[in-house]
């Protein structure tokens, strides 16, 4: 099958990429494992859409389409119907439960992928590919380098399964939602002091010392991000399953703890949960410029900038223990406003390959504050436009003219520019 472009994963970055591509006017595929769109907006139950960047970009109009307001918790169901329906009115192209499993490359073009999946296998042809996979699978596929975990042990973020619980007190306006988030319960104790000793004496799980809540937009439920399991290679079948088995263990032993020790929630049960692991953290794709903490700390501008003003703390879940890697019970430090340059989503030796999303190239560190949903969205908007340039200038990742892609975003509304 020919296409102008084929992008591989439809979570947050793909959808991005597929938006602006099929808008652009290009003939747009977009390939997904899983038998619905939205990735960790449907399937992974993550919310709220976390991090910031400039205005204007496609992450503002998903964010309408399938949140109450700003900064809520999505509506997961709603979210699978306006997700579908947005990509079926530009004209994508989707195949769900199809997986990229392998690439064909002549020197540094990739001519062709192959997938796999309950139709048969597929085989592929574009002008540009995107890599919107979480995993980088198509980079890796294509023989493009990596790096995964951090310096020294090469272990990643641990994984979790988050889940909504429903039947709170409505009078119970109870919420959690970062390390120093400290609320005094009414009754003499502190809700986070009650966290921390549940799991040192046991009744929480050893590797979750805070139950996060967040408000789902219904006073009767919250959203739970607590369960973790650490030192799971995510790209392990036998890991992931393990990780699975545990974390739904895990799930229950957290209701019993909010149920015995938390007025106005002795009455709640499981409203629903993830379908898959949350992985936080898996391989970064090795791109033509690395991004780096000292880049995200200096607030750092660059020529090639095609993501402005992104913005979210480093936010570390300890890779061989609970809390933060770095302070444990401490909100984790948050960078000034930064830039995600092009250059950091083009992997190294492959000229016709975009990365978008936590996969694109920069440190274990860096990584840690640009891998949300807000800013995937936006590198994968900006995937999309520069896919439109390339294929409209003849040209490739290491060619394409930088100032025509931002102007292309300039013109689709993204305020890439400080007025």
């Amino acid at each position: 099958m020919k296409y102008d472009i084929v992008i591989a994963g439809a979570g947050p970055a793909g959808i991005g990429a597929a938006l602006e591509a099929a808008r652009s006017g290009l003939k747009t595929a977009l390939i997904e494992r899983y038998g619905c769109v939205g990735g960790n907006l449907t399937q992974g139950y993550v919310g709220p859409l976390l991090g910031k960047v400039c205005e204007g970009t496609v992450a503002e109009e998903i964010e309408a389409a399938i949140c109450a307001k700003r900064g809520a918790v999505p509506d997961f169901e709603k979210a699978k119907i306006a997700l579908t329906d947005m990509l079926d009115r530009a004209g994508v192209d989707v195949f769900l439960q199809t997986s990229v499993v392998g690439s064909e490359r002549v020197g540094e073009r990739i001519e062709k992928i192959q997938t796999a999946g309950k139709f048969g296998n597929i085989s592929f042809e574009a002008e540009v590919f995107v890599d919107a996979t979480g995993d980088g699978d198509l980079a890796v596929q294509s023989g493009c380098p990596y790096e995964m975990g951090r310096e020294g042990d090469g272990l990643v973020q641990p994984v979790t399964l988050m889940f909504i619980i429903e039947g709170v007190d409505p009078d119970q306006p109870l919420l959690c939602r970062h390390e120093e988030d400290y609320t005094d319960l009414g009754d003499g104790r502190e809700y986070l002091d009650l966290c921390h000793t549940a799991c040192r004496t046991g009744e929480l799980p050893e590797n979750v010392n805070i139950v996060r809540l967040y408000a789902t937009g219904r006073n009767t439920e919250r959203m739970v991000n607590a369960t973790q399991e650490n030192r799971i290679d995510p790209l392990n079948a036998a890991d992931v399953f393990k990780a699975e088995a545990s974390l739904r263990r895990q799930i229950g032993k957290i209701v019993d703890f909010l149920k015995n020790n938390i007025p106005g929630f002795s009455d709640i049960r499981i409203k629903g949960s993830a379908s898959t692991l949350g992985v936080r953290e898996s391989r970064r794709i090795l791109g033509r410029y690395q991004l780096t903490e000292v880049d995200l700390m200096a607030g750092r501008a660059f020529p090639d900038t095609v993501v402005h003003r992104a913005n979210f703390c480093l936010d570390i879940h300890n890779p061989s223990g609970a809390g933060q890697s770095v302070h444990a019970e401490k909100r984790p430090v948050t960078p000034p406003l930064y830039d995600i340059p092009f250059s950091a989503m083009c992997p190294i030796g492959c000229n016709n390959l975009i990365t978008a999303g936590r996969c694109i190239s920069g440190t274990h560190v860096a990584h840690s504050s640009y891998r949300v949903m807000r800013i995937c969205m936006a590198m994968g908007q900006a995937a999309g436009a520069a896919a439109a340039v390339m294929i409209k200038t003849k040209t490739a990742t290491d060619t394409v003219d930088i100032a025509l892609i931002r102007r292309h975003l300039i013109d689709r509304g993204v305020k890439l520019e400080d007025s």
